[in-house]
């Protein structure tokens, strides 16, 4: 797979964009966006923030028209691209107030806080008859396909599951940086801000995309175990095992809450090798029986660029909403899941100088998980839900 440029550089009209959200994380999709404007693919029409960005801000972007009404900015800017970076909650409605208006979209993740909000925005996007491009950014890597076709041509034997490592940290200030992080519901309104749902949801994406169960059909029952070290509503350090269609398992393991922070990666397992993706570099470590082992780095496809092909070209889409339904069945066993269990005082401590909360073995058992497909509990912490109290649901 190539980045789709060819008809940008043939001299199509850059595609004009709005940005609703352009501070935090929003400040990754402006710096996208330029990149995209400097090769002449979009042009940045438009922000939607409550304070307009300064010209510091804006440098190298031009004088984009600013206004934090989302809807008159869309109309008055004549934007054919829409990225939402905004807060979980807004997700569905500003998405929506793009698709009444046939402007296309690029949705940062995780798409919506619950199933029903989901459907609605899934629904009413395809009702409009625009595009939307949910952004798991992991999903535009390269390597996804090319484990794909590893997997389909037998190279590990069968697989017999997936699972997920995500071993972070976040200080005190991660969850002062906006009212609705950490929370699980803010003013009565669903927001499932975990480990799972936000900052390691790639890793669940990521996951399901390689067991090929991305639809909402695909899942067949979730196991969730949700637990927190900081002070906070939801979990920071949790483990989820979905069960598929096709019997698969995919096991995910995450914690804000890291000894020693590192990489996030995907593994394959099968009954003669095993795969590991370490997403976020889209670098890949082949393992199987009979051959040394092959470490690649693949490239990627940056998903606005997609997006924009897909308007000027007919280029496939990476990641639709409907190639998200089987993460949000799992964002949606979490919402219902019991909160988060606070973790005991003697399980956790704090580092002073990095102001953050680290669990003891926390790192083992997020590596342990993803190895053995097997929960918290069922690797003996102490601290975990026991395996027959682990909230399960059935889809």
């Amino acid at each position: 797979m190539t980045t789709p440029t060819a008809s940008k550089r043939s001299g199509a009209a850059p595609v004009p964009v709005v940005l609703a959200g352009a501070r935090g994380h929003g400040r990754w999709h402006l710096a996208n966006i330029r990149r995209l404007q400097d090769k002449g693919i979009v042009r940045l029409a438009g922000v939607c923030e409550l304070t307009p960005l300064t010209a510091g801000e804006l440098d190298g972007l031009g004088t984009p028209e600013q206004s934090a009404d989302f809807g008159a900015l869309l109309d008055s800017t004549g934007a054919a691209i829409a990225v939402i970076c905004t807060p979980i909650p807004t997700h569905t409605d500003l998405a929506l107030t793009a698709a009444r208006r046939g402007v296309h979209l690029l949705l940062e993740k995780p798409p919506a806080p619950s199933y029903a909000e989901f459907r609605r925005m899934a629904d009413g996007i395809a009702a409009a008859g625009v595009a939307c491009q949910i952004g798991f950014q992991s999903l535009g890597s390269h390597a996804v396909p090319a484990i794909r076709e590893l997997v389909a041509k037998g190279a590990l034997g069968e697989v017999v599951g997936v699972g997920g490592a995500g071993a972070w940290a976040r200080d005190e200030a991660y969850y002062r940086r906006a009212p609705w992080a950490g929370k699980r519901r803010l003013n009565g309104v669903d927001v499932i801000d975990g480990a799972l749902t936000n900052p390691l949801a790639h890793a669940v994406a990521t996951g399901l995309a390689l067991a090929g169960s991305t639809r909402a059909e695909d899942v067949t029952g979730i196991e969730t175990e949700l637990l927190r070290a900081n002070d906070i509503e939801s979990d920071d350090t949790s483990c989820v095992r979905i069960t598929t269609a096709g019997s698969g398992r995919v096991t995910v393991a995450a914690t804000l809450c890291a000894e020693h922070p590192d990489e996030p990666y995907v593994l394959v397992h099968g009954t003669s090798g095993r795969i590991t993706f370490w997403y976020k570099q889209d670098r890949v470590l082949v393992q199987r029986a009979g051959h040394g082992p092959e470490e690649i780095e693949y490239g990627r496809t940056d998903l606005l660029e997609n997006l924009a092909a897909h308007l000027t070209d007919g280029t496939e889409l990476l990641v639709t909403p409907e190639a998200t339904g089987a993460f949000m069945k799992v964002v949606e066993a979490i919402r219902q899941a019991p909160d988060p269990a606070q973790l005991p005082a003697d399980a956790w401590q704090l580092v002073p100088e990095e102001n953050r909360r680290v669990v003891h073995g926390v790192d083992g058992l997020v590596a342990a998980a993803a190895d053995t497909l097997a929960l918290y509990s069922e690797l003996g912490a102490s601290w975990a839900l026991p395996t027959a109290s682990a909230n399960e649901v059935s889809t």
